[in-house]
């Protein structure tokens, strides 16, 4: 089948990979060259890397507008797929390929739907993640499923290693799509259940709540790892934590409250603590979180969140 694919970040990749294997891809939208690290240089999308790599021609546009519908449009495309692009698919493009567009998106749709759906299941102690492939349409994730699959992922995993895991699965469940959209055996089927969203996350959406219970504390720090971010705030100064697992029950701590262990700082929540082992001070590198502590001046005063 003659396939467009459009995506942007590494999660997009797997299923560019298989589909290259199995159907003709004739060409690749991704967003422009991004300036990414310290000297903010120009560097191409995972997925224009991997579509140079595999030889197949790549379209570069910031947004799907009139001139990307132009030059998708002479193509004679069969098939739209779609994975973490990063832009809406409006009229007329969306019904430029004879079959119209199928988009590949990690969640067990109808929940979920949204910019970030891993980072919310996430943070809302979700206990099954998965993916669905659905039929483009313009509401928001609201066309019929072809497929879903529940994902099992690691439950220490924050919202990187759990996309890694589901862009993985994902790539499957598109491969089995596709092929049966080739032979005519797809069968889409409405939605069923109640909406939930999910809208792109904030820096505050980082901020880790002491007060809640650990469970809740831990599932945020998922969820936003590792962007935005989780931090607190410490004399005033932002904290990132960038390693944390649940610590030991048999700590008492209050919330907020820092305690240092040979290979970790425990902070109190509104139950169990909470073992934090890297961190990264405003203005500073990331660093073992011990190592942080011992650098502060009264450690029997600092407190985070304060």
């Amino acid at each position: 089948m003659r396939l467009v694919f459009a995506g942007t970040p590494s999660a997009a990749v797997p299923t560019l990979r298989r589909l290259a294997t199995e159907h003709d891809v004739i060409a690749v939208v991704t967003r422009p060259d991004a300036p990414l690290g310290r000297k903010r240089v120009l560097t191409p999308s995972p997925v224009a890397q991997a579509a140079t790599e595999l030889g197949l021609p790549v379209i570069k546009a910031a947004r799907l507008d009139a001139e990307a519908t132009e030059a998708i449009a002479g193509l004679g495309t069969e098939l739209g797929v779609i994975v973490a692009y990063g832009g809406l698919v409006r009229e007329p493009l969306l019904s430029t390929p004879a079959k119209g567009w199928i988009n590949l998106h990690f969640s067990l749709l109808p929940q979920w739907r949204g910019a970030a759906p891993v980072q919310r299941a996430l943070i809302a102690g979700d206990e099954q993640l998965g993916a669905s492939v659905f039929q483009l349409v313009p509401a928001l994730d609201a066309g019929d499923v072809f497929a879903t699959r529940v994902v099992d992922v690691a439950p220490d995993a924050t919202a990187d290693a759990a996309l890694e895991t589901l862009a993985v699965d994902g790539a499957d469940l598109m491969s089995e799509v596709v092929a049966a959209i080739a032979d005519g055996s797809a069968r889409p089927v409405p939605q069923d259940g109640e909406p939930t969203l999910a809208p792109k996350l904030t820096l505050d959406d980082g901020l880790l709540d002491w007060a809640q219970p650990l469970g809740a504390v831990y599932a945020r720090f998922r969820g936003v790892t590792p962007e935005p971010g989780a931090h607190t705030t410490v004399d005033g100064l932002r904290l990132k934590i960038l390693a944390a697992l649940p610590g030991d029950d048999g700590a008492e701590l209050e919330p907020g409250e820092i305690v240092a262990t040979k290979s970790a700082l425990l902070i109190g929540t509104g139950s169990a603590p909470l073992s934090v082992t890297r961190v990264q001070p405003a203005g500073k590198g990331a660093m073992n979180a011990v190592d942080w502590w011992r650098g502060q001046r009264d450690t029997e005063k600092v407190r985070a969140g304060a």
